[in-house]
């Protein structure tokens, strides 16, 4: 019955991380080529299953539910018109390349802005890279050559925050610059809201669990043995 606490705990622990994820997802449901996440969870049930398949040891038996991998889709988004002239848009793989305090990150937002020295910036300043990894410079009109902006191909993309990944970069992609577009987020608020429903009736689940195996402990010590029987 102990036992029982500790795996109702662990779902509620599990769905915690999911609910945090699923809410930075609804935040970005409007940011230009944000990746949604998803948690991958996992029980003892699906470790035997897979384990049963592939051979491996099973190994230590886990309190329960488990949060596994943090998942990130990279697949590329619908691109919707601006008008802007330094919107700038992928259309198909790739991924623009930013000069950043910590070294070259990459994204796929392209809502540019033009510095006061006539560089091409992301919103945080950062200097977008041409085609040879130097900054690109905006041409006499203010407007930016999209033949000049790198598209660069990335292995093992991995978030770094503000919409930002690091990775193996791998030259350059197949992906095209598009001027006066933005990628949209990789967000479906619908089939996410309805997540995050699901998630909050799982953690309901082990509180009620917990709560019904916290009462049963309490009968015991207070009533079993008792030398009214209870009464």
């Amino acid at each position: 019955m102990e036992r029982g606490l500790y795996i109702a705990a662990s779902g509620m622990v599990a769905e915690q991380m999911r609910q945090d994820q699923i809410a930075n997802d609804l935040a970005n449901a409007s940011t230009p080529g944000y990746k949604a996440d998803r948690v991958a969870q996992r029980a003892f049930a699906d470790l035997l299953l897979s384990n049963t398949a592939n051979g491996q040891a099973i190994g230590g038996l886990t309190t329960g539910v488990a949060a596994d991998r943090m998942v990130t889709d990279t697949s590329p988004q619908p691109l919707r018109d601006t008008g802007e002239p330094l919107d700038l848009a992928i259309a198909g793989d790739g991924w623009f390349g930013i000069q950043t305090p910590q070294g070259t990150r990459y994204t796929r937002n392209g809502q540019f802005t033009a510095a006061a020295d006539g560089m091409l910036t992301d919103q945080l300043g950062n200097r977008v890279l041409s085609r040879t990894g130097q900054p690109v410079k905006l041409a006499t009109d203010g407007r930016v050559d999209a033949s000049e902006v790198g598209v660069f191909a990335l292995g093992d993309p991995a978030k770094q925050g503000e919409n930002l990944f690091s990775g193996t970069a791998a030259g350059q992609a197949t992906g095209t610059v598009r001027t006066g577009a933005l990628e949209g987020s990789g967000v479906d608020p619908a089939r996410t809201m309805v997540d995050m429903i699901a998630s909050f009736r799982a953690f309901e689940a082990g509180q009620k669990a917990i709560q019904t195996i916290d009462e049963s402990l309490h009968k015991t010590a207070t009533q079993v043995g008792s030398p009214h029987g209870g009464a």
